[in-house]
């Protein structure tokens, strides 16, 4: 049966909550700024009540999900039937559109949530102390902090398999990500000379370096990211200044704020000394999506191979 687990350790980053962090500071500085966004992630919960699958006849019936990221991982491995509600940034797959979405996983109610009579709440990272109040009424919850490594990320869909009565779709969904993975890694040129990358979270220049969950993707083919030179504790999000990227010269700039702030490859070589940069000139400016940039679940296997193609496509010569 799945009981309530003890309050996990407490995590203090997700994509949006490091974006609305990063857009009122003033991008003036190379190093991160007085109000940083929150800590990087912390290691991979340790969830009891996990490491023995849960009899399907005893999997909970009721989910509500207040991660998006938890959401996309819950419909993948067969578990979105169990979903009553999910919070207002689950948009992902199709049918996540289709079930109650007012419910916010950064400004929780429990009231709210406890209206769909939950059997079980899934938190992406409990940094409002929600897991207490849940306790207090007697409703199981389940919390999976941002991932640091893709390894955080396989075994928060390993746990969540174990809590829905779905390990072995769980198993094999795992199985496939690494096997796509490794099959990506595998077919991606890596130059003699490595290539770099700015990664932009936003357009006060808030980017990841390679300590970061996005910043080992980046690693995994090969790239240099041009963060990794910023000082400073930035707990792995610097911000960086225009003269600092410019003069880093990325090879490959990949935007992450194209839906938050429509930054497009038109307006980053529109910015004043960015037209020198040899991603601008070369063409080798790449619009990705915000939510999968910004998420650790399945959909990190698109993410890397966009990553793939476009270092391929900058390897053609001019």
């Amino acid at each position: 049966m799945i009981t309530r687990t003890p309050r996990a350790l407490v995590a203090l980053v997700a994509g949006m909550s490091l974006i609305a962090a990063a857009c009122g500071s003033d991008g003036d500085d190379a190093t991160p700024a007085d109000t940083e966004p929150a800590a990087a992630s912390p290691d991979t919960t340790d969830i009891t009540d996990t490491t023995s699958p849960t009899d399907p006849v005893d999997a909970p019936e009721r989910i509500v999900s207040l991660s998006p990221t938890h959401t996309e991982m819950l419909f993948a491995i067969g578990a979105g039937d169990q979903l009553v509600a999910v919070d207002e940034f689950s948009d992902y797959p199709a049918e996540a559109l289709e079930l109650p979405n007012d419910l916010s996983g950064f400004e929780p109610n429990v009231e709210a949530i406890a209206a769909f009579e939950p059997d079980l709440v899934v938190i992406g990272g409990d940094f409002t102390g929600l897991g207490d109040q849940l306790d207090a009424i007697g409703i199981a919850w389940w919390d999976g902090p941002a991932a640091a490594t893709l390894d955080d990320t396989y075994a928060q869909i390993e746990q969540l398999g174990a809590v829905t009565g779905q390990s072995a779709e769980a198993d094999e969904l795992v199985a496939q990500m690494q096997t796509d993975i490794d099959a990506i890694i595998a077919d991606t040129t890596v130059p003699s000379e490595p290539l770099s990358l700015y990664h932009e979270i936003d357009p006060t220049y808030f980017t990841a370096d390679s300590t970061t969950f996005i910043g080992e993707l980046y690693s995994l083919l090969g790239l240099r990211n041009i963060a990794d030179r910023a000082e400073g504790d930035s707990g792995g999000f610097p911000q960086l200044n225009a003269e600092f990227i410019v003069s880093a010269d990325p090879d490959l700039i990949f935007l992450a704020d194209t839906k938050c702030c429509g930054e497009t490859a038109e307006t980053v070589g529109a910015r004043d000394g960015w037209g020198s940069i040899t991603a601008v000139v070369a063409g080798d400016v790449v619009e990705m999506d915000d939510d999968i940039a910004s998420r650790w679940g399945p959909r990190v296997v698109d993410y890397l191979a966009a990553v793939s193609a476009s270092v391929e496509r900058a390897l053609v010569p001019a």
